[in-house]
């Protein structure tokens, strides 16, 4: 298969390519500092990215941020950065990705444990996340084509120990665990499905 990995130098995506490398697909990394380039807060530079790179048999999105801030200190423009490079981002990829999709392929987002598990500051994380697995139940319903669309939810990443702090109690994931979660999505035939990691 030939997979676009959008968000591939950050540590989901860098994980995602090198599995899906390691089983035989041709993978096209994009982030803002690879060739091609994208900036998915921008839905002219996902245009131009899927000129670029042309039809694909699957999309892989792991990307966005949100401020943590306890709630009493959050802004507004806190909860709209989160919602805009999170959840908005990759809903635009959506929306572009289905005129580049082959038939059958896949569609695989990126939202994280804080969408069903609260931790001390992440209310704006916990907003994006939640609002974007709420769209992927939804939107994979009405996928064309047999194009199928699931989101990866994974828990704090074990390669990610600087936020460990943040997520007492929590057992953090592998890559192998992260690895594992987007074969799934990408060879599997599930669709409309939240993949808890």
């Amino acid at each position: 298969m030939r997979v676009l990995v959008i968000g591939a130098t950050g540590s989901i995506g860098g994980v995602v390519a090198e599995t899906l490398e390691s089983r035989g697909h041709e993978v096209v990394r994009a982030s803002r500092r690879s060739d091609p380039s994208v900036d998915v807060t921008d839905p002219a530079s996902i245009s131009a990215l899927f000129a670029a790179v042309g039809d694909v048999d699957a999309v892989v999105v792991a990307v966005g941020s949100a401020a943590f801030r306890p709630v009493t200190e959050l802004r507004r423009d806190d909860v709209v950065h989160a919602f805009t490079a999170k959840t908005l981002a990759q809903i635009d990829v959506v929306l572009q990705a289905l005129d580049h999709v082959r038939d059958g392929g896949s569609i695989t987002l990126t939202s994280g444990v804080l969408a069903r598990e609260p931790v001390a500051a992440g209310a704006a994380a916990a907003m994006a996340n939640g609002a974007l697995e709420s769209f992927t139940i939804t939107a994979a319903a009405e996928a064309p084509r047999g194009i199928r669309l699931n989101a990866v939810s994974p828990d704090v990443l074990a390669n990610s120990p600087r936020y460990h702090a943040a997520f007492p109690g929590h057992r953090p994931v592998t890559d192998e665990e992260i690895g594992a979660a987007y074969v799934r999505a990408v060879e599997g035939i599930v669709s409309g499905r939240i993949l808890r990691v």
